[in-house]
């Protein structure tokens, strides 16, 4: 037996050869949710997070004047230059269904490894997957106009009553 780094380890013993851990996809959601608790606190709003995961939202922000039903999404994989969102959830029956204004009124995406945040409305939310671009210029990134949105949560009416 031998002494490595204070442990006994048998003489010729080989190094593991496990694969690496893959990322735990529900915990990165669960940090961007914490994330997404101290942005919005520090932004001035009230945070409040319902009872069970049973609604289609992840928490209610108050910013004095109303309420916002608030999806919380995040990604961390680079591909094709930008990051993708599916604003979806898989249903009861087991199908994959996009938000609509009956479930959300917003959906806050993170993107992690720019700690990247857009504040899209759901009326917004017309496609299949959402394409984010906080690192370089993609002529096709229609949703950059809603990076660090946050002014849409802090208006007194629905800005759908002003337009």
């Amino acid at each position: 037996m031998r002494k490595e780094s204070g442990h006994l380890k048998p003489a010729g013993h080989l190094p593991s050869r496990r694969k690496p851990k893959r990322k735990n996809s529900k915990r990165t959601g669960e940090l961007s949710e914490a994330a997404f608790l101290h942005k919005a606190r520090s932004l001035g709003f009230k945070v409040c997070k319902p009872w069970g995961d049973s609604e289609r939202y992840d928490f209610i922000l108050d910013n004095g004047h109303r309420l916002w039903r608030v999806q919380v999404k995040c990604t961390e994989q680079l591909g094709a230059g930008g990051y993708d969102i599916q604003p979806s959830y898989v249903n009861p029956r087991g199908d994959k269904t996009s938000y609509t204004a009956e479930d959300i009124d917003v959906l806050i995406a993170h993107v992690v490894p720019v700690d990247a945040w857009y504040v899209v409305p759901v009326e917004a939310l017309a496609f299949k997957s959402l394409h984010f671009y906080p690192d370089h210029f993609c002529p096709r990134a229609r949703f950059e106009q809603f990076r660090e949105a946050w002014r849409l949560l802090q208006a007194k009416n629905d800005p759908k009553e002003d337009r």
